[in-house]
């Protein structure tokens, strides 16, 4: 991992008069439109002593008009060409500089005394579902999470039971955060322009645990079983953790299937398992 710190000058310098090509393998679409660059600042309202980490600041679109409110920024970057580009147009507040792979980076490394980290990002479309899932697994040292990503995968993670994308995303995702879809953008603010619509999400862990559960590990598992085949019922499903009669006993009908079932039905299914066989003696 590669930090420096450098200074801004302005947006209007990068991207410019130093051309960079998008890269297909990096996912990279960049944002050019100054009025949803606006509305996503406005969205995130970044007070200038927040500790703020955007992930794959490209050419700068997002990151300096936040600087512009900050006094210090984190931007982690993978693509080693970018960063020169961002290093020449840099003064006045200062930037820092993280040549690394998000979904690769203990986010505990770049935590500042004891503020917690506000994540900000285009997410690249090709990785964007891991890397929520990695933010997941720090959820306790984030404050919030504002982000662009594919509006397939943000109707996915917001979506309510029953609903025909509502899935092992949805579950887990609200299982760690609150959902909120903030706006639409639409392919012509992008370069190149994707073939899909995108949407602008906040993500806000829970104040308080939603539930008590000892081996949350389990929760990921009961629900990726239940989902892996979402036309079985969960008595054919869950049979790998579950006995029916155990799912009986979290209160839930085992004939049900996993597209119905809420977070909190989720939780009590993860709650009890199946004991571990017992090895034969010979």
């Amino acid at each position: 991992m590669n930090k420096t710190s450098i200074d801004k000058t302005g947006i209007d310098k990068i991207g410019h008069d130093r051309p960079h090509q998008a890269r297909k393998r990096f996912g990279q679409n960049f944002l050019h439109d100054p009025l949803i660059l606006h509305r996503m600042v406005e969205a995130i309202a970044p007070q200038t002593d927040d500790v703020v980490v955007e992930i794959g600041p490209g050419k700068g679109a997002l990151t300096f008009p936040l600087l512009e409110r900050l006094d210090h920024l984190i931007a982690i970057e993978l693509d080693r060409d970018l960063i020169p580009l961002l290093q020449q147009s840099a003064a006045d507040n200062v930037l820092e500089l993280i040549q690394a792979d998000a979904l690769q980076l203990n986010f505990h490394d770049i935590k500042k005394a004891d503020k917690k980290l506000r994540i900000v990002g285009n997410l690249p479309y090709n990785i964007s579902t891991p890397i929520l899932f990695h933010l997941a697994s720090f959820s306790e040292i984030i404050e919030d999470v504002h982000v662009l990503l594919q509006k397939e995968v943000a109707d996915r993670i917001h979506a309510p039971p029953g609903s025909k994308t509502y899935g092992r995303l949805s579950v887990m995702m609200q299982y760690h955060f609150d959902t909120s879809l903030l706006f639409n953008v639409g392919a012509g603010a992008f370069t190149p322009a994707p073939k899909v619509e995108s949407t602008f999400i906040r993500l806000s862990p829970h104040s308080a645990p939603v539930a008590d559960i000892n081996r949350p590990e389990l929760l990921s598992q009961v629900v990726s079983a239940a989902f892996s085949q979402r036309r079985k019922t969960l008595r054919n499903s869950l049979k790998e953790f579950l006995t029916a009669e155990q799912i009986q006993q979290a209160n839930i009908d085992p004939s049900r299937r996993a597209e119905t079932l809420s977070l909190q039905v989720c939780l009590a299914a993860s709650r009890v398992r199946r004991p571990p066989a017992r090895s034969s003696r010979t």
